[in-house]
């Protein structure tokens, strides 16, 4: 008799104590509150949390949200006794509470991101795939909507081996000052940029994408493979791509926007768990950590006076204007 398949269950903390984590969970049931036995355990500060709040409950290939709290459980901003989960589903845990996004994944995937470093499997021929999918549109809050990939009942193969960086890796040696405008033909050279299977799992806002294959594309255009609307970006900005043990990333826009650890890059360069890395200093910026995975770092925007409506009209030259909070916001925070 078959098994059923592993499903691993992401929450995305993106409003909370815990915003920016990512918790994987393999179990049926996953109990959530402030109490000790809990899986997601919040701090015991947070009173508006019941000690057991919530459950996610597995039935079959779905999972279902069940609710026993006493401030309230809502998904997407609707109030819930029980519910079924789809992907980019939004749970508060109280109205105003912490926020979480919900996501699935099969199970070998999820073990292979966290499975130790293995040796790297350049692909010895085109990568092919038997139905070619429309290029994807940029990340919106749209995306909650969309039903979550299907889940196949039948027991997963094993999956071939992944690529993971090494740790504790030597710093890159650039032959070039960081800001040098000479060609870099020389420096790419030592880093060919071939297909290779590799894990790459990257967290943008609510969204979390997973890749299995290396290089990938980041830019604006839809034909990216990581198509991001945010307008300091190029629309072919950035490649991360997999060579000699690292992952690594590639400047597109021959502008030297990007910057590790508030550096600009003389591109390839490798990134190590714990670089903090800009797409431009105006963001995306983003976190690289083991395991190949990448968690979005929000950017501080500098503070308005608080006496600049007293201002005359002159006086607020070079201060930001004070945006409405888009629906967008008043929901993700």
């Amino acid at each position: 008799m078959n098994q059923p398949p592993s499903i691993i269950v992401q929450l995305v903390h993106i409003h909370g104590p815990m915003k920016g984590e990512i918790q994987e969970f393999a179990s049926n049931e996953i109990s959530i509150g402030r109490h000790p036995s809990c899986d997601l355990q919040f701090p015991k500060d947070i009173v508006a949390i019941s000690r057991k709040h919530a459950h996610i409950i597995r039935e079959g290939n779905r999972f279902k949200l069940v609710d026993s709290s006493t401030n309230g459980t809502f998904v997407n901003g609707t109030k819930i006794d029980e519910s079924w989960l789809k992907n980019g589903d939004v749970i508060f845990f109280t109205e105003g509470g912490p926020k979480v996004s919900f996501l699935t994944r099969p199970g070998e995937i999820a073990q292979a991101v966290l499975s130790p470093p293995s040796q790297v499997q350049p692909a010895q021929q085109p990568l092919i795939h038997p139905t070619p999918s429309p290029p994807s549109a940029p990340f919106s809050p749209s995306e909650l909507q969309s039903p979550p990939p299907p889940l196949h009942s039948q027991s997963p193969q094993e999956p071939a081996p992944i690529a993971q960086p090494t740790n504790h890796l030597p710093p890159v040696q650039h032959s070039q000052p960081l800001h040098s405008s000479q060609p870099q033909t020389a420096s790419q050279s030592k880093f060919p940029v071939e297909p290779v299977m590799a894990p790459l799992v990257i967290q943008y806002g609510v969204v979390l994408k997973s890749f299995n294959e290396l290089p990938i594309t980041i830019g604006t255009s839809t034909d990216c493979d990581l198509p991001l609307e945010h307008p300091s970006l190029a629309e072919r900005h950035a490649q991360i791509f997999f060579s000699q043990g690292s992952y690594r990333i590639k400047d597109l826009t021959g502008r030297n926007l990007i910057q590790i650890n508030n550096q600009p890059i003389m591109s390839p360069v490798a990134l190590n768990p714990g670089d903090k890395l800009y797409l431009t200093m105006a963001g995306p910026a983003f976190q690289f950590m083991e395991g190949g995975r990448m968690a979005e770092i929000v950017i501080q925007q500098p503070e308005v006076p608080k006496d600049i409506k007293n201002m005359e009209p002159g006086e607020k030259e070079g201060f930001p204007d004070k945006q409405k909070k888009s629906l967008f916001k008043k929901i993700f925070g």
